[in-house]
């Protein structure tokens, strides 16, 4: 069973900067070999894109709302992966959701990914 935990949510003020942190686990299940992506859902909004990398870290996309400000990377052996958030903008609250997909090659397509956490809370006040 594969079980992705977030963290690293809070409140924080526009312009600041938050590290968010998405650790796998389960029996055996190691992040290698999976694309992984984080996406955010706002109230009344469907679940958005924010970014995405390939399983060996080698290829990121992101959203055109956050590139230039976010980062996505990973730590295999640890078993994480990471969003970086710079410049953040009250328009950035939202869960993110961080997903898992078994094609390794890190798409934009939330239908592709089976595996995803609980969330974590983003709230960036103005």
């Amino acid at each position: 069973q594969v079980q992705l935990a977030e963290s690293g949510g809070r409140l924080v003020q526009a312009g600041g900067s938050l590290r968010l942190s998405c650790t796998a686990s389960g029996r055996t299940f190691s992040i290698n070999y999976y694309g992984m992506a984080w996406f955010r859902q706002s109230p009344g909004k469907g679940r958005e894109f924010v970014a995405a990398i390939s399983w060996r870290g080698d290829t990121t996309k992101y959203a055109d709302s956050v590139k230039g400000r976010f980062t996505i990377s990973r730590d295999n052996p640890k078993n994480t992966v990471y969003l970086q958030m710079a410049s953040l903008k009250p328009e950035d609250s939202a869960v993110y959701y961080c997903a898992a997909e078994r094609t390794g090659l890190g798409t934009i397509d939330h239908q592709k990914y089976p595996y995803w956490g609980q969330g974590t809370q983003v709230t960036v006040s103005s």
